[in-house]
């Protein structure tokens, strides 16, 4: 079924009561659906309602990478060393490289040594591509990524997973950056504003310094989540160079916690603000003629 179609699906009652249940375990209460106020609330309403035809190109961990080149410049896309539904039974590629799936989250293996077990590798590749990712959470976008395995080379330095910069965009600005730690080993994040102060609340951790591509990095996250409500953008600097990860339509599911929990809803103002724009500009633009353009009718159409 084409994605167009999809476009006016119905909201199922099992939907709803998945959405609601879930909520309910991870916050103590339930979501409010009619008028969302919080970060995690808008991320359920988004699950339930929000049909854009256009996220799963950009969740699409493959077909993003020819946007990301067209819009930022081929140095910041790690290169494609493989791809497709079955990995082969012998690996040809020098390591340290990584394998991951094009259509989900939290499936991915890091073949650093070369000694790895390649055919359990496999096998869980196997089971990644067999199965939509997202249907228990409800994750419309996922269904509608084409399944399939990818192969990259490693971006860490000496064998170190690179800290993950996540930029919350919203309508093309980027407000907030979450920062995750060691997440092979003792995964952790904090909270910034885009001036590099933290937000979220303080903890064992001292406050890592800036990317030193801070200003490059949010002006791509810009770039790529213009006129899209929310998005989150993830970036790395192995190296001190920035470097693409991917995008993200419903971080954490909207289940994660914040810690303080004053966040959720000081960052579900911020997607309000950007929903509240975007349909102002959308109004103002239906309600134009051609005599608002002066003499260059054709800006209409840009």
């Amino acid at each position: 079924m084409k994605i167009e179609e999809q476009v006016s699906e119905r909201t199922s009652v099992a939907s709803l009561a998945r959405i609601n249940l879930t909520y309910l375990a991870r916050h103590g209460r339930l979501p409010n659906l009619a008028a969302p106020k919080t970060f995690t609330e808008l991320v359920q309403w988004r699950k339930l309602h929000d049909r854009n035809s256009l996220f799963p190109i950009l969740a699409d961990k493959l077909a993003v990478k020819d946007i990301v080149t067209d819009r930022l410049g081929r140095e910041w896309v790690t290169p494609t060393l493989w791809s497709g539904t079955e990995l082969p039974e012998n690996r040809r590629w020098p390591h340290p490289l990584v394998v991951k799936s094009r259509h989900g989250c939290n499936q991915i293996v890091f073949v650093k040594s070369g000694k790895e077990d390649w055919a359990k590798i496999r096998r869980d590749a196997v089971v990644w591509a067999k199965k939509t990712y997202g249907f228990w959470l409800d994750e419309w976008v996922y269904k509608h990524i084409p399944r399939g395995i990818l192969i990259e080379p490693f971006i860490g330095y000496r064998g170190v997973v690179p800290v993950d910069y996540k930029f919350y965009t919203f309508n093309g600005q980027v407000v907030f950056i979450q920062v995750h730690l060691d997440r092979e080993h003792d995964h952790r994040w904090m909270l910034f504003d885009r001036n590099w102060r933290r937000v979220s609340a303080v903890t064992q951790d001292d406050d890592p310094p800036a990317p030193r591509s801070l200003n490059d990095m949010i002006e791509a996250a810009e770039n790529l989540g213009k006129n899209i409500d929310f998005v989150r953008v993830d970036l790395y600097e192995p190296e001190g160079l920035p470097v693409f990860g991917e995008m993200t339509f419903y971080p954490g599911s909207g289940l994660d916690p914040f810690d303080p929990v004053s966040l959720d809803k000081l960052i579900g103002a911020e997607w309000l603000k950007a929903i509240a724009a975007m349909t102002n500009e959308s109004a103002q633009s239906s309600n134009r003629t051609p005599s608002d353009y002066g003499e260059q009718p054709e800006a209409a159409l840009a």
